[in-house]
């Protein structure tokens, strides 16, 4: 899939000559070396990723790691240095200020963290204000800003002012208004940075709720790692205005690219990040009607695996345990039917890890389904307590034959 917004070597120096700040970059010297020699600040050095569509792409980085200035060159706001930012294969790092015009008003919206509504508006008119810049007849603008505000719950409010609001719900006018206009790119810098953390978390959900439905292109600034964890479906962390690690939250959280990245994640709740199908194993399976206790005992021991579940066609007939298929074998009247327990835990694929401690408590393996209630994965209990504690590989824990 081709990306819908590319960055290539994306550099931004401030200061009286940032061509010759630029010239020193290319020519290896540090952002200190060339600060120091000329004044000039690098704002951003070479940074590079894609965006593909309906993604949310994270940028994290504490204050000075230069992810502001990046999503404000993103958006035209700052003229870069050097490197080349791509919408949909055109470049808006060197396009007439008439195309970039364009650009901003027809496919990017900007959501900034002061919320930036106008007092003495409604809250309609405020989110119908890009409508109006655009040209957009009345009836139009105020149809398509009920409309935005039905999506982030408020369109009771339509007509109160912004005073009349909560920081939260004001941020949520905000966001509707990035919305009204339906840009195919969404920019926002630390949208959610001024609210208190219970309202923040609201918001964020909220976001994730629309992002389900509309499938936005979204480059999301934060300094808040469990933010940037629990949002984006890529995160790039800065620092000194370069990006030293792009990857998924577990790639992050797992891998950690240097010193500094470890350093971020050392406290991180695992439990948060990791979900059901990052530590599922492929279901090894028996189906009732063809194998035995004896097939299910030889398929537990060959597969290293405790328990195994049992199909009666495609439904789950229920889970077999070492133990029990054992005595069934021993048993010359019982059948492999007779040792399946009905009851057995079962989880949504994208159920993080903390969902799961009590399903793992049964000591079963926890079955992942489908939206049609079919089997798809097998979580070993052993396999989340050891993502958690940050060691693989853990054992299944196939008993020892008497």
């Amino acid at each position: 899939m081709a990306a819908k917004l590319k960055i290539e070597n994306l550099t931004k120096v401030f200061g009286t000559d940032p061509e010759e700040g630029l010239r020193r970059l290319r020519s290896g010297e540090s952002k200190a070396a060339i600060f120091e020699a000329t004044g000039n600040t690098v704002g951003v050095r070479d940074a590079s990723f894609e965006v593909e569509q309906g993604q949310i792409f994270v940028v994290m980085g504490l204050s000075g790691s230069g992810k502001s200035t990046l999503v404000r060159m993103l958006n035209g706001l700052i003229e870069p240095t050097g490197g080349s930012i791509l919408i949909d294969g055109q470049d808006i790092a060197r396009c007439s200020t008439a195309t970039l015009r364009q650009v901003r008003r027809e496919k990017v919206a900007m959501v900034f963290q002061h919320f930036a509504l106008f007092p003495h508006m409604t809250v309609a008119d405020n989110v119908a204000y890009g409508l109006k810049i655009k040209g957009v007849a009345p009836a139009e603008r105020r149809r398509r800003a009920e409309a935005a505000l039905e999506q982030v719950g408020l369109a009771a409010y339509a007509d109160s002012m912004p005073s009349e609001l909560s920081g939260g719900m004001q941020q949520r006018v905000g966001l509707a208004r990035g919305l009204a206009t339906d840009p195919e790119i969404l920019l926002m810098d630390e949208p959610f940075g001024a609210l208190d953390p219970l309202i923040r978390r609201e918001v964020q959900d909220e976001l994730l709720r629309l992002q389900k439905a509309l499938r936005k292109t979204i480059v999301f600034i934060t300094h808040d790692l469990n933010e940037a964890l629990l949002l984006g479906d890529r995160i790039a962390i800065m620092k000194d205005g370069e990006i030293v690690q792009i990857g998924s939250a577990q790639e992050i959280v797992d891998h950690p690219a240097d010193d500094y990245v470890r350093a971020f994640v050392a406290d991180i709740d695992r439990g948060r990040v990791f979900t059901a199908e990052t530590v599922a194993d492929e279901p090894v399976l028996l189906q009732l009607g063809t194998d035995t206790a004896e097939t299910a005992v030889q398929n537990m021991e060959d597969a290293n695996r405790a328990a195994l579940y049992v199909l009666d066609g495609e439904e789950i007939a229920g889970v077999v345990t070492y133990q029990d298929a054992v005595a069934a074998v021993r048993d010359e009247a019982a059948t492999l039917a007779d040792a399946i327990q009905p009851d057995y835990p079962t989880a949504e694929p994208g159920a993080v890890l903390n969902e799961l401690y009590g399903a793992a408590s049964s000591g079963l393996p926890i079955a992942l389904t489908d939206d049609n209630n079919r089997l798809i994965g097998v979580v070993e209990p052993q396999a989340v307590l050891a993502q958690l504690s940050g060691e693989a590989g853990a054992p299944n824990g196939v008993p020892d034959k008497d």
